[in-house]
């Protein structure tokens, strides 16, 4: 006899491979990656030159069992983590100025033409020279790799919000921070989350090119460091580890960190395809 509140398993079942489809896609692209550098190292038969993919997967559990590879990982995710805070902190009162007078539209709109072809790699000599070598240098050319692609995106979002969205919100009564937290933020949420994501991605990058340049950030290098520091002793295997370590680190803030929160806000409001 059926039971009308009882599931139907036929319901669930596409919905949950469904759900599982990207990971798998995912992890297919990764194993053909893996497949062919393994193929290629072999090919190659030049361990300093190019190490087989299994060669750089024992350097890295050696490194990582030993504790250097998760200290050096923490050591620039720790300077990372401040200079990203400090742009976005610095691209929200650049963004809100755009937002509230068309003189803070059009400076936000000239800082971003000078100051975001210019590579923050490039302001790492002034950085040595104003706040000396360590953290404090690698902070500064951060937030400039940061703060010019989110303020950027941000400011793009809420230009980019219909008027008729706008006027909606004010006949349902909405002013002011209520208008601004209820129907322009999440109208803008889309363009705020790629303006994150890129300057996630500057943010990362410069900060291993500053420490490959120019070495320990503190008392201890970070992955930058450990990457410079093998070369020079030519431990090719473990320069790839180190070089996987990064790349590991941007999968899984892409695809955990920033995935979550665009499940959980813009696919789940319905503001994107």
């Amino acid at each position: 006899m059926f039971d009308g509140t009882r599931p139907l398993p036929a319901v669930q079942g596409p919905s949950v491979t469904l759900a599982w489809r990207p990971l798998l896609r995912r992890a297919g692209v990764l194993l053909v990656l893996a497949l062919a550098w393994e193929l290629y190292g072999r090919w190659i038969a030049n361990d300093l030159i190019f190490p087989t993919f299994l060669d750089t997967i024992a350097a890295f559990w050696r490194l990582t069992v030993s504790g250097e590879l998760p200290a050096r990982a923490a050591s620039s995710l720790e300077v990372l983590a401040m200079g990203y805070a400090a742009g976005l902190a610095l691209a929200a009162v650049l963004v809100l100025f755009a937002v509230a007078s068309t003189f803070g539209s059009e400076l936000l709109s000239t800082l971003t033409a000078m100051f975001n072809p210019l590579p923050a790699i490039a302001l790492l000599p002034l950085a040595l020279l104003w706040f000396g070598l360590g953290a404090p240098s690698l902070v500064f050319v951060i937030t400039h790799s940061v703060l010019w692609a989110v303020a950027l995106n941000a400011h793009s979002g809420v230009r980019a919000i219909p008027p008729t969205l706008r006027r909606v919100g004010e006949n349902l009564g909405l002013r002011g921070w209520q208008l601004a937290l209820r129907i322009l933020a999440p109208a803008a949420l889309p363009a705020v989350i790629a303006g994150l994501k890129i300057g996630w991605a500057f943010a990362w990058r410069t900060l291993i090119a500053a420490e490959l340049v120019f070495g320990t950030n503190s008392r201890s290098g970070g992955l930058g460091w450990l990457i410079f520091e093998r070369r020079n002793n030519l431990q090719i295997d473990e320069v790839f580890a180190g070089l996987l370590a990064v790349i590991a680190i941007g999968l899984v803030v892409e695809g955990v960190l920033f995935r979550t929160l665009e499940r959980r806000t813009v696919d789940r409001w319905g503001l994107q395809r």
